[in-house]
């Protein structure tokens, strides 16, 4: 999956983080860094979870096909 933020939708509340620190980092004022846009497998169902838990759906999933 790739994960896409809309940095002038994203309000810096920090529930992404909350829900995958290892993909999301709120700085302190408020800017939100991606520390991965293609987060390992093993985390989607918190990733999921930080882009449904977003107040201004500024986090987008994009399912990504695996190439052979």
């Amino acid at each position: 999956m790739r994960v896409i933020v809309d940095h002038v939708k994203c309000a810096g509340t920090g529930m992404c983080e909350s829900f995958a620190p290892e993909v999301f980092e709120v700085q302190p004022d408020g800017s939100l860094v991606l520390l991965t846009d293609e987060p390992p497998e093993g985390i989607s169902k918190a990733v999921r979870a930080a882009a449904e838990s977003c107040p201004v759906e500024a986090i987008s999933l994009e399912e990504i096909g695996h190439t052979s």
